[in-house]
């Protein structure tokens, strides 16, 4: 070398003068070794000292049978909405990090419930047979996927098991293939450290344990971080209602008489109202309850409530507890419910007039309106259910059940005589949020609520379908002033969406005409006339304003003509079409010269013995004109008679009404 030349950097040939694009020697044992990660990321640096020989040997060309996986989907198979459907996926081969999986890929969205291999889901409601097609995907331990689909074809809802026979001994019967799983009983706690129900008597603490005699209840979907999950099938909230008690399960001898016992008292109330509960799916419809969760929340009749609407404020709700009568004290006799759109819950009042005392003095000190309103509402001079106001207690929360004016000079601030007036209405609660305080609907009225079914459609208003049950009362609908918002379904603060749907509308009631169709008249201070005088009611009634509509729902029905019905109870819709359907579970008042379109039957259930009626009842199918909430008119029919028994002989019935 030439001193005077460059010093030459050393190289051993390394030099890219090639301009081929021909893969490289390098690149193409790179990308094995990835794919092959590693010798399956488990040889580490030794993998690497051996780079040269052993894994090259080793990974052999694409078709080695260790790079390839097959799957499979299972065969197509067929269904009915509603039912519940399983798919399992089977590999062969060696599978790679990422976990095998499942996936829609056509027809109307289904919810996959589960990860893996093995999913399910509950069939969608369809009008036609329509094909739903499920991919099962999985990768190798090479990055290769490969994937099968399967078909499962959805026809509409049907029954899918046999008939239950007839039985009459104290079990429960389900169809065959079905199981039942008891997971909450009266007294079961519903807080951490609560002992377990004893159920000798001896049990307290009942505003945290689950109360007595459960009746109407909706499932709410809980996510995994605990928010609203409307598709969440294997953790939620039950809520549910507590209608009643059965006394002598309660205490360990017999219920005090005369002066009830305080403790008696104050036990009683709470197995009364509402529970809220949540329950987890351990897998494969495994159910049971979680006592600890901190959703878990009971309301009683000792619950604070908010008054809302029309009726709120008024000098009818004013107590001793709420002067102002904008705020009450629990709930109480909750039968049916409802569900909104908006993720709360619809609990209803019942039959409340039943539980107050009115002393036979408290007649001299009423006005001729206020007895007439107690007379309508069935708050009669009684001692009230359980004789609870008989306790010698200072606590006004018992006390308040006497609903006797205390003197001629007393005011509604001093006694609790319009107590009745803050029961029977529809009372709305946020289940996801155990510190909110429910809200009682004023503007839905007050009656024997059974229930409230509510219907959100696209562009309408959102309707509620309530019936007051009792022989002889109304089927009414408050329609919201507020158009449905699809965004309202997933607000945060859900009482607020109820202030604007539920405090604000049209409430009505309905009249069937013989023809099978029918009208809404609306119960709008202003429009709805003086009730007429009657033998009952001499002096008719007259309203004072839209609070008193609310508060005399059942007067205001009178004025316009509604149509008395057989106990209107449960009300619940066909979110396909829109229907209505309302169950009238029976009347023993209905005679011959009672009977009416909607409700045609009167006799005796064994002919020769028994009262005169409609012991077994009926259902009623509505369908809105234009299938729409706001309608101010319908069609309806008969869609189902009950009857007690094959030989059961009805004297009077009618034909349905298309």
């Amino acid at each position: 070398m030439n001193e005077a030349d460059p010093a030459v950097t050393y190289t051993d040939g390394e030099v890219d003068v090639n301009d081929s694009t021909q893969r490289t020697l390098e690149s193409m044992a790179a990308e094995r070794y990835s794919r092959r990660q590693a010798m399956f990321r488990g040889a580490g640096a030794t993998t690497m000292a051996f780079m040269g020989t052993g894994l090259l040997a080793a990974c052999g060309d694409d078709d080695d049978d260790r790079g390839q996986i097959s799957v499979t989907a299972g065969e197509n198979a067929a269904t009915s909405s509603g039912r519940v459907v399983n798919l399992t996926g089977t590999v062969t081969g060696l599978v790679g990090d990422t976990a095998p999986s499942w996936k829609q890929t056509s027809g109307p969205s289904a919810t996959l419930m589960g990860t893996g291999s093995s999913v399910s889901f509950i069939a969608p409601a369809v009008a036609t047979a329509t094909d739903l097609v499920f991919t099962y995907t999985a990768v190798s331990t090479f990055g290769e996927s490969a994937s099968a689909t399967t078909t499962i074809r959805v026809s509409p809802a049907a029954l899918g098991f046999a008939a239950v026979a007839h039985f009459t001994g104290d079990a429960v019967v389900v169809p065959e293939g079905y199981t039942v799983t008891v997971v909450t009983r009266l007294g079961d706690p519903l807080a951490q450290g609560l002992a377990a129900y004893k159920n000798d008597g001896t049990d307290t603490d009942f505003d945290k344990r689950v109360g007595d005699h459960h009746d109407g209840l909706v499932y709410f979907g809980l996510s995994a971080a605990g928010g609203v999950d409307a598709a969440s099938s294997t953790r939620g909230l039950l809520v549910q209602n507590h209608e009643n008690i059965t006394q002598k399960y309660l205490h360990a001898a017999a219920p005090s008489t005369g002066a009830r016992l305080e403790a008696e008292v104050v036990k009683e109330m709470n197995c009364h109202g509402v529970s809220i509960v949540e329950y987890n799916d351990a897998g494969g419809r495994k159910w049971s309850y979680n006592q600890n969760s901190a959703f878990n929340r009971r309301i009683t009749p000792f619950t604070p409530m908010d008054f809302h609407g029309p009726a709120a404020g008024s000098a009818m709700l004013r107590t001793q507890y709420s002067p102002e009568g904008t705020r009450g004290r629990g709930t109480i006799n909750n039968c049916a419910n409802g569900m909104t759109g908006w993720n709360t819950y619809l609990t209803c009042e019942e039959n409340y007039a039943g539980y107050f005392r009115r002393d036979v003095s408290d007649d001299a000190l009423r006005t001729p309106r206020e007895l007439a309103s107690l007379r309508r509402n069935g708050v009669a001079s009684r001692t009230g259910s359980y004789s609870w106001s008989s306790a010698n207690t200072t606590n006004t929360a018992i006390k308040r059940w006497n609903a006797t004016i205390s003197s001629a000079t007393a005011t509604s601030a001093d006694d609790y005589r319009y107590e009745m007036n803050q029961m029977g209405w529809v009372v709305e609660i946020d289940p996801y949020n155990p510190n909110s305080t429910p809200r009682k609907r004023t503007a839905l009225g007050r009656f024997g609520h059974e229930g409230a079914f509510v219907r959100v459609a696209a562009d309408q208003k959102v309707g509620f379908y309530m019936g007051d049950d009792s022989g002889g009362e109304y089927l009414y609908k408050f329609v919201s002033a507020a158009t449905w918002a699809a965004a309202d379904a997933n607000a945060a603060d859900r009482l607020a969406i109820g202030d604007k749907y539920m405090d604000n509308g049209t409430l009505y009631a309905a009249v069937f005409n013989p023809d099978g169709t029918g009208a809404w008249k609306p119960l709008v201070y202003g429009q709805v006339p003086p009730r007429a005088p009657s033998t009952s009611y001499p002096d008719g009634y007259t309203f004072a304003d839209q609070a008193d509509i609310c508060v005399n729902t059942r007067f205001a029905g009178d004025a316009v003509g509604a149509t008395p019905m057989d106990r209107p109870e449960w009300t619940t819709g066909n979110p396909v079409t829109g229907e209505i359907y309302l169950t009238l579970t029976n009347n023993s008042g209905r005679s011959p010269t009672t009977t009416n379109a909607p409700n045609p039957r009167s006799y005796q259930n064994n002919p020769g013995t028994g009262s005169q009626g409609n012991p077994n009842g009926h259902i009623v199918r509505i369908r809105e004109d234009g299938d729409t909430t706001s309608a101010l008119t319908f069609r309806w029919d008969i869609y189902m008679f009950g009857v007690d028994r094959p030989t059961t002989r009805a004297t009077r019935t009618s034909t349905s009404r298309a």
